[in-house]
């Protein structure tokens, strides 16, 4: 493994942009109540989108960013709402901690399923994620659908799923900032929500590089 920790960047310009991209974020988001480890996650999902309302909308359980960096040093899965987080996270840090991602929502028993009981293909697809038994210290991560991130916290509530972290982050103007506070209400599982209607994969990804980019540069420290 390369020393890249804190950036996926391979060249000196890449790393030179991502660097000063940085630094204007820094700058133009101001103050913020973050820690610094928190901070690390918000500043990367403003860079994904270039919006700075992510400070402030973004909230962690106390327990959240030690939560995820264990879990992701341990190997734990990543179990998402969509294929696009999984297409989005960097196949070489995957690889460095042994994560694999999963995501059901195309699977056609998912779709039969979801069709005869008339729920949705999000719901089912956690439901089977909890029956192949990727939901119980595993990596939450939904970016797209409320009716997945109702259903974990449903399974989290009703039968005692205990995920490593949740990453709740639904985009949306059904359920998804309901979805995101009935997440917020749960103290015994750690968690990150933004917020509000705003969301999305996107998001989903950069807090995960985040967290990678952490769990990296702790590797690194005790080494």
């Amino acid at each position: 493994m390369s020393g890249n920790i804190v950036t996926e960047q391979l060249t000196r310009a890449g790393q030179a942009i991502e660097h000063d991209s940085f630094a204007i974020v820094d700058r133009e988001a101001g103050a913020h109540r973050y820690t610094g480890a928190q901070w690390q996650i918000v500043r990367r999902m403003i860079h994904a989108t270039a919006d700075f309302e992510f400070n402030g909308l973004t909230r962690f359980h106390p327990q959240a960013v030690q939560a995820g960096l264990e879990a992701i040093a341990a190997g734990a899965p990543i179990v998402a709402d969509v294929e696009m987080i999984c297409v989005g996270l960097s196949r070489p840090r995957l690889a460095h901690f042994g994560v694999q991602t999963h995501q059901f929502i195309s699977d056609d028993d998912v779709i039969a399923t979801a069709r005869a009981e008339n729920s949705t293909r999000a719901v089912q697809a956690m439901r089977k994620a909890q029956r192949v038994g990727l939901l119980d210290g595993g990596i939450v991560a939904v970016g797209n659908a409320p009716t997945a991130l109702l259903e974990v916290v449903r399974l989290v509530e009703e039968a005692g799923v205990r995920p490593a972290i949740i990453l709740g982050m639904p985009v949306g103007f059904v359920s998804a900032a309901e979805s995101k506070a009935a997440l917020a209400a749960i103290a015994d599982v750690p968690w990150i929500v933004t917020d509000g209607r705003k969301g999305g994969s996107t998001l989903a990804v950069a807090a995960l590089h985040a967290l990678l980019a952490l769990a990296e540069a702790r590797a690194a420290e005790r080494a």
